[in-house]
């Protein structure tokens, strides 16, 4: 494998021109002097923006904030603010179509199935949540090698016991390939069970000349709340004096990471939390956020194990690794949620609730499915070493459909027009590769986001954002207030209502919705 000449801190005064002038005729000639690179795309469900350390967390994540060291990290990267429209608009580089039946449909190529036709081996683990019958199966769609659960979230312990009665008792959909799995080892836990699998498939992948791209989805630490007790342990305490001092303990550390704008204004806790010094079971709230945060300690441990079977394999400079978020955390709250009931407990099925959901998104607004930053944004980490600068930060702006064009340059491969004799929608996304450069990419123009009536406009600064609950456009600078605390819509009408215009066109092309004036 040849060296990488971007990663080089020894270089002469002449390397350095070179190397200015290939960043400036763009990167594929650097790609094509190697090997194809293995891609691992690594996922986790729920997570807040600020949770694990790199992002000023007080999560203990060391091997996500080795990935940070060596690699890059985005402040300004988008998803879909939920579960299954994010992980459509990923797979497929388009923004969620939800109109007329499933969200992957045959006008639609996966990233498994584009990478197959360049060549690539496929597996993925963990999480699917868009079909669990055939044709949109993982098997179906690209995936040669499935282990996980096909459905949104399961119990940890058992995946196969039935929600309780506040979520219609259902059984959740786990499965291999094309076989269901009705039984588990008593000493079962998802998060360690995807990393087995995920190991597995890049050592099996590893030995073959061809390239690999494995997908890997964790649940964690989406609800129900169910960690392995000896993590639990690592963080009792260390939440007993609440949600709003941790969101004020977050925000200076991300200040002073360089993360965020020491002048943008840290919103009050979220009004859905509550005051902390309310809180009648304070104990009870400490234990909550102590199992979140042992749910992404338990992940951080797998993906260390990850690490390891990459750089077993002798492919670390060639494996461009990535990790983000679904959605922001979770607000959401149920009947279980009662401080009679244990956190943790396989015995109990259980949320953080959304005080701690307003620290976990610190500095942002809202939560999981609405569109304010809270909900939309995740944390990003590649690394890359042969072409990405270790421990590097960028605040352009990118989002989930822009992985499958990125995949696709660094497999130096187009993207379908046809695909099993269906017309193949054309490529919303923008390839990231250029910022993986250290170049200034030419971004999207404008962004846009729906759920549940919940609905949002980017475009360059300016950002328009529609709280399904207060019902009213709001104006926000992103450069000046990316906290979103001064509304300016009343100072400049006309641009929101050309905003307006521009989602209300978005949303009926995709079936978003039928439309806002």
């Amino acid at each position: 494998m040849l060296s990488n000449p971007i990663s080089n801190r020894s270089l002469s005064s002449g390397w350095n021109f070179l190397i200015v002038l290939l960043l400036t005729l763009g990167i594929n000639g650097i790609i094509h002097a190697k090997a194809k690179p293995n891609i691992v795309l690594i996922m986790c469900d729920d997570m807040g923006w600020s949770d694990i350390g790199c992002y000023g967390g007080e999560v203990r994540t060391p091997h996500l904030d080795r990935l940070a060291s060596e690699g890059l990290r985005f402040t300004q990267f988008y998803n879909s603010a939920k579960c299954t429209t994010t992980r459509a608009a990923l797979l497929t580089g388009l923004y969620p179509r939800q109109k007329k039946g499933p969200l992957l449909k045959e006008s639609m190529v996966t990233l498994g199935e584009a990478l197959q036709l360049a060549g690539y081996q496929t597996a993925m683990s963990g999480k699917w949540h868009l079909g669990s019958t055939k044709p949109r199966r993982p098997v179906d769609r690209g995936f040669q090698e499935y282990y996980g659960l096909m459905d949104g979230g399961c119990h940890y312990f058992n995946p196969v016991k039935p929600d309780p009665d506040f979520k219609k008792n259902r059984i959740r959909v786990f499965g291999q390939n094309e076989t269901i799995i009705t039984e588990f080892p008593k000493d079962f836990y998802t998060t360690d069970a995807f990393t087995d699998h995920a190991v597995i498939n890049i050592q099996r992948m590893a030995k073959s000349d061809a390239p690999y791209f494995m997908h890997v989805c964790y649940t964690a630490p989406h609800y129900p709340l169910h960690a392995p007790e000896e993590d639990v342990q690592k963080y009792l305490g260390k939440y007993k004096e609440g949600w709003e001092k941790l969101r004020g303990v977050r925000h200076k550390k991300l200040v002073r990471l360089g993360l965020i704008d020491a002048g943008w204004k840290l919103p009050s806790t979220d009004p859905e939390a509550g005051n902390w010094e309310d809180q009648k079971d304070k104990g009870w709230q400490d234990r909550r956020m102590a199992v979140y945060a042992a749910m992404i300690d338990r992940m951080d441990q797998g993906i260390g194990r990850i690490l390891d079977a990459i750089e077993e394999s002798g492919e670390t400079d060639n494996t461009m690794i990535l990790f983000l978020s679904d959605n922001g955390g979770c607000g959401e709250t149920y009947s279980q949620d009662r401080s009679e009931n244990v956190p943790g407990s396989s015995e109990h099925y259980m949320t953080c609730g959304p005080g701690w959901a307003s620290a976990q998104n610190t500095p942002f607004r809202r939560f999981k499915s609405w569109m304010h930053e809270g909900g939309i944004s995740t944390p990003l980490i590649v690394r890359w070493p042969d072409v990405i600068q270790p421990n590097t930060v960028t605040h352009q702006v990118g989002h989930i459909i822009d992985f499958m064009p990125t995949f696709l340059e660094a497999a130096q491969t187009d993207y379908p027009n046809v695909f099993k004799g269906n017309s193949i929608i054309p490529l919303e996304g923008k390839s990231l590769i250029p910022i993986f450069i250290g170049q200034q990419r030419e971004g999207h123009k404008i962004l846009w986001w729906e759920f549940i009536g919940n609905r949002a406009v980017r475009e360059g600064n300016w950002k328009l954002v529609w709280d399904r609950k207060i019902q009213n456009w709001e104006l926000y600078h992103m450069r000046h207030d990316r906290t979103e605390m001064v509304d300016l819509a009343l100072q400049y009408p006309d641009k929101v209502r050309k905003m307006a215009s521009s989602w209300n066109s978005w949303a009926i092309n995709t079936g978003a919705l039928s439309g806002q004036k």
